[in-house]
Order: C-alpha cells, then sequence, then structure tokens
C-alpha cells in the first residue's frame, strides 16, 4: 500500500458515500402527493417578517397577505423594523401591519431580530397557533396558509415551504441561484420528506407551532439561524416537514457580489452550527434509536464535502504514479458519472417548473455557478467564527398579482385567484 492510501483512502470513502447517498435521495424528489383537500380554516396565523432598510418591498408583502385565500380574521401581520434608516416602519404601517421598531447595533441580524420580536408577541398574550416567517422581499402563493393549516392540523410542528424565484429572468446570477433552489426543493427537501427524514428550514416560507415556540423560544442567533432552529429541534426529536405547494416568491440577487456575500455567510454559519450540533445530534440520535436525528448531520457536512472533495482531486491531479491512478482513477469516475445523471434529473425538474425560455438561456452557466461553492466553502471555513451579519439588499418591487400571472395562478392582473 502506497503511504499515501493511508489519507487518501478514507477520503474517498466519504466522498462516494456522500455522493452516493445525495444521488439516491434526489429519486425520490420526482413525486409528490399534491394537497387535493384543504381543511377547514381553524388555524391562527401570525405572519411575522424581520426587515432591515426594506422601504422598497415590505409594501407589496404585506398587501400579499392580506389578500391570500384565508379567513383575514385569522390572520395578524407583525413587522420589526430592525434597525432601519429609512421608511420601512412607516410603509409596512401604512400596508396594514404591526409594526415593531427595534435599535441595537450590538447585536445585529435576523435572528437577533426574530428573537426580539417573538418576545413582543409573547407579551401580546394572543392565542395562535401557528407563526409563519417571511422574508420582506417575499411574495406569497394564495394557497399557503390553507396549506399549513393542513400540516398543522396533522401534528406537523415545524414546516418549510416550497422557496420560489420573483425574478429569475433578472440576471444570469438571478437565474443560476433560482435554478439551485427548484433543484434543492426537489432533490433534496422534497425527497428526504417522501422518505420520512428531516428537512432543514430555508428562513423563509416556514411555518412552526406556536405553542412549540413559546415552550422552547427560539434561541437562534448566528448567521443561519434557521438552519440553527432546525437542529436545535431535531435534536430532541422533532423534525422539519416539507410542505410542497405551500409556496413563496424569494428575491434572488442580482449581481455575483451579492450571491457572493450572501452565500459566504451562510457557509460560515453552516461550519459554526456544525461544530456545536453534530456531536448532540450524533448522541441524541443514538440514544433514542431515530435515524432522523442521525441523518440530520448531513447538511451540516455539505462544506466540507466540497473541501475534502477538492483537495482528493487535487492530491490526485500532482500525482503521477500509475499505481496510484490505478486505485483512485476508476473510482472516482464512477463517482463522476452520476454528475451527469444528476444534470438530467435537474432538466426534468426545469420542465416541470414551466420555466420562461430566458431562464433557459442561462442554464449553461449554472455549473459555473455551483463552482464557485467551492472556494466558498475554504473561505467559509477560515472565517468561520466571525459572526458579522451581511444584510442582501432588496429592490425587485413586484405586485403579487404579477407573479400569479406570470405562474398561470390568474389570468389577469385585475381578476380574484381564479385558479
Amino acid at each position: 500500500m502506497h503511504w499515501l492510501d493511508i489519507i487518501m483512502i478514507p477520503l474517498q470513502i466519504f466522498i462516494i458515500f456522500f455522493t452516493w447517498y445525495y444521488f439516491l435521495v434526489g429519486f425520490f424528489g420526482l413525486w409528490h402527493r399534491k394537497e387535493r383537500v384543504f381543511e377547514v380554516p381553524s388555524s391562527r396565523f401570525a405572519l411575522i417578517v424581520a426587515a432591515h432598510n426594506e422601504e422598497a418591498v415590505i409594501g407589496q408583502l404585506v398587501e400579499n397577505c392580506y389578500a391570500l385565500n384565508y379567513p383575514r380574521e385569522l390572520v395578524d401581520i407583525y413587522v420589526v423594523a430592525d434597525n432601519c434608516n429609512d421608511n420601512t416602519a412607516e410603509v409596512a404601517r401604512n400596508a396594514g401591519a404591526v409594526v415593531f421598531e427595534r435599535f441595537n447595533k450590538a447585536k445585529r441580524g435576523k435572528g437577533y431580530a426574530m428573537e426580539w420580536l417573538l418576545e413582543k408577541l409573547f407579551a401580546l398574550n394572543r392565542k395562535y397557533d401557528g407563526v409563519c416567517v417571511f422574508d420582506a422581499d417575499n411574495l406569497v402563493h394564495p394557497d399557503f396558509l390553507k396549506v399549513m393549516n393542513n400540516r398543522l392540523l396533522r401534528g406537523e410542528k415545524i414546516i418549510q415551504g416550497f422557496i420560489d424565484a420573483k425574478n429569475p429572468n433578472d440576471s444570469w446570477t438571478a437565474a443560476t441561484f433560482a435554478m439551485m433552489f427548484w433543484v434543492v426543493n426537489h432533490v433534496w427537501h422534497l425527497a428526504k420528506y417522501n422518505m420520512g427524514l428531516s428537512c432543514v428550514l430555508g428562513g423563509t416560507g416556514m411555518c412552526i407551532s406556536y405553542g412549540l415556540l413559546k415552550k422552547f423560544g427560539w434561541g437562534a442567533t448566528c448567521l443561519v439561524e434557521d438552519m440553527e432552529f432546525t437542529m436545535k429541534a431535531l435534536a430532541i426529536g422533532i423534525p422539519t416537514t416539507w410542505a410542497h405547494e405551500a409556496i413563496v416568491y424569494d428575491e434572488k440577487p442580482l449581481t455575483f457580489k451579492q450571491s457572493w456575500v450572501q452565500r459566504k455567510r451562510w457557509v460560515q454559519g453552516q461550519f459554526d452550527v456544525a461544530a456545536r450540533y453534530i456531536p448532540v445530534l450524533i448522541r441524541n440520535g443514538i440514544k433514542r434509536r431515530d435515524i432522523r436525528i442521525v441523518e440530520g448531520i448531513t447538511p451540516l457536512l455539505q462544506p466540507l464535502f466540497l473541501i475534502v472533495s477538492t483537495l482528493f482531486l487535487l492530491v490526485h491531479d500532482v500525482t503521477v504514479q500509475f499505481t496510484f491512478i490505478l486505485h483512485y482513477f476508476l473510482p472516482l469516475s464512477i463517482t463522476g458519472m452520476f454528475t451527469y445523471v444528476q444534470y438530467a434529473i435537474m432538466a426534468y425538474i426545469l420542465i416541470r417548473m414551466r420555466i420562461g425560455w430566458r431562464t433557459w438561456i442561462y442554464l449553461p452557466l449554472y455549473p459555473v455557478f455551483m463552482l464557485t461553492w467551492i472556494p466558498l466553502a475554504f473561505i467559509g471555513f477560515w472565517d468561520r467564527n466571525k459572526r458579522e451579519w451581511a444584510h442582501t439588499t432588496h429592490s425587485r418591487s413586484v405586485n403579487y398579482k404579477e407573479i400569479l400571472k406570470q405562474k398561470g395562478i390568474i389570468t389577469d392582473p385585475d381578476d380574484q385567484v381564479n385558479k
């Protein structure tokens, strides 16, 4: 055995396991059971939004939320204008939301803002069944609350909805970012839900049991507060479920620089959460004999997978010994073949999404965009202990009826929802 085998064989086992696992899981995301029967609306919802300098988009979201296919008397909208120096609070208040203004330069970021807003909500002593979280730039499908009402009545406690894009044609970055979300929604979240495993919260379009929040609190204030709360709940045996037809339309970054800053924050946060929760999930999963808890470490290992696989390929490429190539080239090639199948699956998903021709034009740039995750993984690992929040500016002001017409949900922007 070559001395490098001591290092390279374990690395290759790790790479092959992850590649094959992702590949096999993905097939379970090619189908879903539609939410055809809706229970009578009975759940009372608090819709909360953490907004920092979002005057350009917050009004459209509040207007949209009041127009959902759900009894108005069962819905309240709360906005925290967090460290704003624009008219976010005024715009949200004029649109009909209950607005709280927060100023705290020491504790910056969405996690802190949500925790502060939830404490205000609990102090109001109003009865709710679910808390839905949106970002200020979002627009929401008319049936979102109907689907979440169904899920709460089934006993689900933490539910993530489908994160779609409201601006996939604005730039190549927005298009490839949207493609990434479409694929992940199917071959990861939907797939794991179909397998009975836990999904991961996505920061927006999510619904959490009010009783659960009041009992355990939010307590997630790192750079990826959504993933932190997911793991916090999963560690005590509460999985995150998936609602494929509870759709939110998210504004994707217009420029590559914006996407870089946002994704770097995500990777930093993943390493932070991984260091704190992987041991807990493994220990509690074994103790409870619950495979869902142990399997929950897989999304936390994604950046590490990129680092390990990249280092493996670099060492492989600089090694010219025939025996080394014989040991590693064939298994790696077999693993690489799965990539082509994954792109075929991706094309199938995009066809089902009925994306416009403009988005198809950007498809060849998708592999380029995905490769940029590699340097981000290394940089994110290096900066994993930094917790400075980086705000993503949103400026794509779109009326929700325009989105509904674009998606074929209504036929005329002046009509009520007719489909």
